[in-house]
């Protein structure tokens, strides 16, 4: 058999890589990488890159802890299209030989392989990741890239479309050349919202291609003189950005799970379950599919210049009706609209594969569809039907999160206890520092108020 390792070298070489980027995230999925010649290959793929974990972000890691050795994943090589001569390698952070339990890579690798080794399943995923064009003005000041792109309903709007051609051009190339098949390109519902869409796969590939596509599309507008922001809400008044998460379980001979067995919602029965586990977890899994402060400005019922939010402010399920936060737009596969475009799709993947086994392990069901608008509803009638609210805040959804022990499990144990509670303190620490903000909003309400 021949040796992944050479068989890479030569097919880096073909492709004329010059550079490897050995890439990993932090907490927040902020990748950080080395730039590794190709001469080092060896030295790299034996004992990884070496990282000061404490310098490159949230990782568990103080000043004095040894080094991360972040090792490369082989088969996850991607070159660039659009920068030749360099390619990434998605890496698993390991400290002292072992992989670093606080590193979301290793958390939902380890997930997957119990997965697959205790149960005969894979996880497939496909992700919708929105964006929002701009530019910085001449004071300073951001802007929308399209000074022109000024429609009341943006949505799919042709001539927005078309005047970011270069840029959305350019994604879609770049996505056909890695081979992730560009099926759609499209102008969102928000001023200089855009999205590009591409076929799904295993969840572990999923999430690392949206690290990539995210890194990426910062590029690619940083060189057009643009700022790509996945930030949820950017504007008040504008549609914000989500990271729709569409996931459905297959066996060991890549037969699908979740396949329309008629008895309901558009999936299995084993598919309703999983659905039901997503429900019961809504609540307490959203600091881990809206992980900042500004997460929870783009959840809601308000409406937007556009005429709806878009994002999913109840935890509720049904057919084609994107007003839900789980949507089951064809047999088989089920979305999730919660997430949004600042989350760590590691993590979030870990979150809802948890939910949704919780709930095939219970044998929970999901209850009846719901096929209203819950935009158009008021808070009360909402409450009437026994329908949750997603949490309003970070802090409250940190609050919910700790006292989930499926997430908690889910999540694993760190050196210094368990890694939920790690994050629900890095969590809390930006919720303070937040808070502890004094805004115009407030000196303009409150300065004269008394």
């Amino acid at each position: 058999m021949a040796d992944p390792r050479d068989a890479l070298r030569r097919r880096a070489e073909q492709d004329g890589i010059e550079f490897f980027l050995a890439m990993f995230v932090d907490l927040h999925g902020k990748p950080c990488a080395k730039a590794v010649p190709i001469e080092a290959y060896d030295q790299l793929v034996d004992g990884g890159a070496g990282f000061a974990g404490y310098a490159a972000g949230d990782l568990g890691q103080s000043p004095a802890d040894p080094d991360i050795s972040a090792v490369p994943d082989l088969s996850s090589y991607t070159p660039l299209p659009w920068k030749p001569g360099l390619a990434v390698l998605h890496c698993d952070p390991y400290v002292e030989g072992e992989p670093w339990p606080y590193a979301p890579r290793v958390i939902l690798r380890r997930l997957l392989d119990e997965l697959a080794q205790e149960r005969g399943w894979t996880l497939k995923t496909g992700i919708e990741l929105e964006y929002s064009l701009l530019r910085r003005a001449a004071d300073g000041s951001l802007e929308f890239a399209d000074p022109h792109d000024t429609s009341h309903k943006p949505c799919y709007e042709v001539k927005g479309l078309t005047r970011m051609w270069d840029h959305l051009r350019a994604v879609s190339r770049n996505l056909n050349d890695l081979g992730w098949g560009n099926y759609a390109n499209d102008h969102e519902d928000g001023t200089g919202q855009f999205e590009n869409n591409w076929h799904y796969a295993d969840a572990l590939r999923t999430a690392d291609r949206a690290i990539f596509f995210r890194y990426m599309t910062h590029m690619l507008a940083h060189d057009a003189g643009m700022i790509a922001t996945f930030m949820p809400k950017p504007f008040r008044d504008v549609t914000g950005n989500g990271l729709h998460l569409h996931q459905s379980l297959w066996d060991a001979d890549d037969q699908p799970l979740f396949a329309d067995d008629g008895g309901g919602a558009g999936l299995s029965e084993l598919g309703r379950h999983y659905l039901a586990g997503l429900l019961a977890h809504g609540r307490s899994s959203a600091a881990l599919i809206c992980p900042t402060v500004n997460s929870y400005k783009r959840i809601g019922v308000a409406t937007t210049s556009s005429g709806a939010s878009w994002a999913p402010a109840y935890v509720a399920h049904g057919g084609n009706n994107r007003t839900l936060l789980l949507r089951v737009p064809e047999g088989g596969r089920i979305e999730h609209r919660g997430v949004d475009g600042s989350a760590n799709p590691y993590l979030a993947t870990v979150a809802l594969l948890a939910a949704g086994l919780d709930g095939i392990d219970r044998r929970l069901d999901p209850g009846p569809a719901t096929d209203d608008n819950l935009f158009a509803l008021s808070p009360e009638e909402v409450r009437s039907r026994g329908i949750a609210q997603l949490p309003k805040t970070l802090e409250r959804a940190v609050e919910e999160l700790v006292e989930d022990d499926v997430l908690r499990a889910a999540l694993g144990k760190t050196r210094g206890g368990d890694f939920i509670d790690y994050f629900a303190r890095i969590k809390q620490d930006e919720f303070d520092e937040y808070h502890s903000v004094v805004s115009d909003w407030e000196i303009n309400r409150y300065l004269t108020q008394a």
